[in-house]
């Protein structure tokens, strides 16, 4: 008995100093270090305001306190920088990827350009979902629902890249499940980017994440030279209360199926943090640590509450989860909104 017991606190000795020994390692690994986040987006926008405010906070709690710099590599609505990760990064743990999560649709539904498989991405999490907002200009006209669907002219709506939820994505979802008057104009390298076409009268307005649009469009919102129009998610958000749902303006049950498929599953995974596929697992473990410490860092969250950042964190199992469930969706729904969303 007492044999037995020698060799089991033994074992867990062992363990324990072999987790210890494996994470002084890594650890020693990141002093003097830079660590690379890339950003699949234009600097000003959304995606890349996050990304900075978090990799200001995260070098801390990762053992050597590496620093930390954001690169922007926009292009394809962030197609470009996933490709990269996935086919160019090193998995060396110095490279961290924030581009659009709901190019895993482009996946699904087999879109060309495509080099990456999401189920393969090392989820560290997310700060914040992407609670989808249709917002246009007063200079446009159109300052209700009610007035889009009666415009003689299609509405014109700036957008990234087929593929790109928020934007590309979301426009393309309302104009054929609820049939509204719009003309796309894409191409667009991010939402900073069309904020200055839209004050410019180039475009009539745009949709992207509520969180971020309410931050980097913050001067226009507030004079109410920008107004918010449709909400892409399942319940009004707190700030929008009169501001009327997609779901709820949909006709049929099969618009409402496309909607929540298309819009509301999505804004769940639209803003993940990720490592290419089969970065080292002590790196891994620590990064993941690290950006979890990050989104509770009483410094972060100053920072973020200064910037009227909202923060709706995510975990990496749950982003792994929700990808891997959007494989799972009925095939003639995907068939649906490959039409919608690509065509």
């Amino acid at each position: 008995m007492h044999k037995r017991f020698f060799i089991l606190v033994l074992g867990l000795v062992i363990g324990v100093t072999l987790s210890f020994d494996e994470c002084k390692s890594a650890g020693s690994f990141y002093e003097g270090k830079t660590i690379r986040m890339i950003v699949g987006y234009t600097a000003g926008g959304g995606f890349d305001a996050y990304a900075r405010v978090i990799s200001r906070h995260m070098g801390k709690h990762i053992p050597g306190n590496p620093t930390i710099i954001v690169e922007n590599m926009p292009g394809a609505g962030s197609l470009i920088s996933a490709n990269y990760l996935y086919k160019v990064a090193k998995p060396d743990g110095l490279t961290i990827g924030h581009y659009n999560g709901g190019l895993i649709f482009n996946q699904v539904t087999g879109q060309p350009g495509v080099e990456f498989d999401g189920r393969k991405f090392i989820y560290l999490g997310a700060a914040t979902t992407e609670d989808s907002v249709c917002a246009l200009t007063k200079a446009s006209g159109i300052t209700s629902v009610e007035k889009w669907i009666s415009a003689k002219e299609p509405v014109k709506l700036g957008t990234t890249a087929p593929g790109a939820f928020g934007t590309d994505n979301f426009i393309r979802m309302i104009k054929a499940v609820l049939e509204l008057p719009t003309k796309i104009i894409s191409g667009y390298k991010g939402t900073a980017d069309i904020r200055l076409a839209a004050e410019s009268g180039e475009v009539d307005g745009t949709a992207w994440g509520w969180p971020s649009m309410k931050v980097t469009w913050r001067k226009g919102l507030e004079s109410g030279d920008v107004i918010p129009i449709i909400q892409g998610v399942p319940k009004p958000l707190p700030d929008l209360p009169k501001v009327p749902l997609a779901i709820s303006i949909a006709k049929t049950e099969e618009a409402r199926q496309l909607i929540e498929v298309g819009l509301h599953i999505p804004g769940v995974i639209v803003k993940p943090f990720v490592l290419p596929p089969n970065t080292l697992k002590d790196r891994v473990e620590i990064l993941s640590r690290a950006f979890q410490e990050t989104l509770r860092d009483k410094e972060f969250l100053e920072e973020a509450q200064k910037s009227r950042m909202d923060l709706f964190p995510i975990t990496g199992e749950e982003l792994t989860k929700r990808n891997n469930d959007i494989f799972k969706i009925d095939p003639s729904l995907v068939a649906k909104l490959k039409d919608i969303l690509f065509k």
